[in-house]
């Protein structure tokens, strides 16, 4: 009798201990999921279940918060030992590398569902998870159902998911999984830039007499139609002659399918900037990106004209980062996944050395990117910062906001909409400026609060004292608490722009971006041949000392949501930021910082 007992004894902790071990993987908790899908969108169809693409799974990141106390600490120029003391990428490696614990769980769980370990492609610090999937395969993984959904106004396929699930033990463990909630997608992606038909292009004869002056003094012209001369003479730097150009680099992402073209860039030095004839700029493909020279885009030609008529002859490199195409239904190899960031800045973080500067003039409004998302990626901006570049991105095109202003939560409140990354603390953010003697904002600038991301210390008295002249002002259509764009501005309205050997005008934050950046690859130049490090993450150091080498706008407005919209006045304001660079007061000050 008692034979029975005992083995009942013996069984059942294994019954109580066998129990967890095989429904872990089966107590599912939804990472996220839409209450409103984004505005646009409509569902096609469900996805082939042998449809195949590939899933990227980011593990969440051991040592992250000491990864952030490092960017600050090399980024304050009042810290005396750390300031310039860049990170290698083997040291943003180990901060980043995911705790053993977090990559044996994630192998365990993809063991399960049959993924086999050598499938899987792993980042240099192994935070990032590459792996080739049917939508079957990722529908059992995750918990949900692939569709195909498509766009009427862009014509865009793509197959993403409403919502999806994780196994409740591996939320600890991984910070998103890609594609799933995040329909932005490369042409849902916004350029900040569009053409200005109603203002003629500057006669040719005009635009060399700019290029061949003293560029002492800011030509009138320059009021309303933009060249490198008007903005060498507005931001003062034609005096500077870059001296590091063997070390010293701006680079510039491209996206959409824009190809920035060579013969075009000729065209433009010999009538805006002689002295460049004959200069280049170096393509890298990144994840299938295209370099079709028949096919210029006025985005692409706008970001390479101007950052190379103003850094010249800093060498530039235009990344041309790829995206999938319309959804094949009959496609049966692995497909981009369309996550354009994400492609471009893993490709960027896996290089041992990269630009010094970078400008990107893209952007989306930032309710409609999934919150874990929109934090990874900015938090893969904070590493690039802490290896020593400045990250400069447009601030967007529609006020505080464009359309119609609705949140998508499902409680559809009118609310200032900020735009994505433009809001995310580790990139340096550029409004918009028009006219000059003096500058004022231009109308279109986007400038806000984030609803993502907690206002940074290094903003805090600047913001708080706009806020306290606001006063109640538009009171509940913005997050007070958020951080706060844009940082600076610069001009962006009227540039001449060579297309298709045609000269057009164009405008946008997009080209205030590019602008700024030629300016800060100049300062880095200047602190490279100095024998000192590049300035790296810049927003510590404008918020701080460098305020005195900006030049404050104080008039015009940015209107959107059916408001007027902010307004530009005496320091820091959500239009203009800290407001335009002047590169000589500048110069000086990033020479006294060690």
């Amino acid at each position: 009798m008692r034979f029975p007992s005992l083995l009942v004894a013996f069984l059942a902790p294994l019954t109580v201990i066998s129990k967890p071990l095989f429904k872990r993987w089966d107590d599912l908790e939804v990472k996220h999921a839409w209450v409103e899908r984004p505005r646009g969108w409509t569902l096609h169809s469900a996805a082939p279940a042998n449809h195949k693409f590939n899933l990227r799974i980011a593990l969440k990141q051991d040592k992250f918060d000491d990864l952030l106390t490092h960017l600050y600490e090399v980024s304050d120029p009042l810290h005396e030992r750390r300031y310039g003391a860049h990170l290698s990428k083997e040291e943003v490696d180990a901060l980043v590398r995911p705790h053993p614990s977090s990559v044996e769980t994630v192998d365990d769980w993809l063991k399960y569902h049959g993924i086999e370990t050598a499938s899987i492609q792993r980042s240099d610090a192994g935070d990032w998870l590459t792996l080739p999937v049917t939508v079957e395969q990722a529908e059992r993984l995750l918990g949900t159902t692939y569709n195909v959904y498509h766009n009427n106004a862009t014509s865009e396929y793509v197959v993403r998911t409403d919502g999806y699930s994780l196994p409740r033990v591996l939320h600890p463990h991984i910070s998103v999984v890609t594609p799933t909630t995040y329909f932005g997608g490369l042409r849902r992606m916004k350029s900040m830039s569009f053409l200005q038909p109603q203002i003629e292009p500057i006669e040719n004869s005009v635009a060399q007499n700019q290029a061949k002056g003293s560029l002492a003094t800011v030509p009138a012209s320059c009021s309303s139609k933009i060249t490198p001369a008007c903005l060498r003479a507005l931001y003062n730097t034609s005096g500077y002659t870059p001296q590091a150009a063997d070390t010293n680099k701006l680079g510039v992402a491209g996206y959409l399918g824009e190809f920035a073209n060579r013969a075009d860039l000729q065209t433009f030095f010999s009538t805006f900037r002689t002295d460049a004839v004959g200069g280049a700029y170096t393509t890298v493909l990144v994840n299938g990106g295209q370099d079709n020279q028949t096919k210029p885009g006025v985005e692409a030609n706008l970001d390479i004209q101007y950052t190379e008529g103003i850094s010249f002859p800093t060498p530039n490199i235009y990344y041309s980062t790829g995206g999938s195409p319309p959804f094949l239904t009959d496609s049966n190899t692995p497909t981009n996944t369309n996550e354009p960031y994400l492609d471009w800045l893993n490709f960027v973080l896996s290089q041992s050395t990269i630009p010094q500067t970078f400008t990107t003039s893209y952007g989306d409004d930032e309710q409609t990117v999934p919150f874990d998302y929109a934090i990874t990626v900015c938090n893969l901006f904070a590493q690039v910062g802490a290896r020593g570049s400045s990250i400069l991105f447009a601030s967007g095109d529609d006020g505080v906001g464009g359309g119609n202003c609705l949140t998508n939560d499902g409680k559809n409140t009118k609310h200032f909409q900020p735009n994505f990354p433009a809001s995310c603390p580790f990139v340096t953010t550029v409004g918009g400026t028009t006219k000059v003697n003096p500058e004022v904002a231009v109308s279109f600038s986007g400038g806000g609060f984030s609803n993502y991301f907690a206002r940074p210390g290094y903003q805090s008295g600047a913001v708080q004292a706009f806020l306290k002249t606001l006063g109640s002002t538009f009171a509940g259509q913005f997050n007070t608490s958020g951080r706060a764009y844009p940082d600076v501005a610069a001009q962006g309205s009227g540039f001449q722009v060579v297309v298709g050997g045609r000269t057009t005008s164009v405008g946008g934050t997009s080209a205030s971006t590019p602008t700024f950046a030629g300016v800060v690859a100049l300062l880095n130049d200047f602190r490279i041949s100095s024998g000192k490090a590049p300035l790296g993450f810049l927003n510590p150091l404008l918020y701080s000392s460098a305020i005195a080498g900006l030049n404050d706008i104080t008039s015009g407005s940015n209107p959107g949501c059916g408001t007027v919209g902010f307004t530009a006045g005496v320091g820091w304001d959500p239009v203009t930021g800290l407001g335009t660079p002047d590169f000589g007061k500048l110069q000086a000050i990033v020479k006294t910082i060690s």
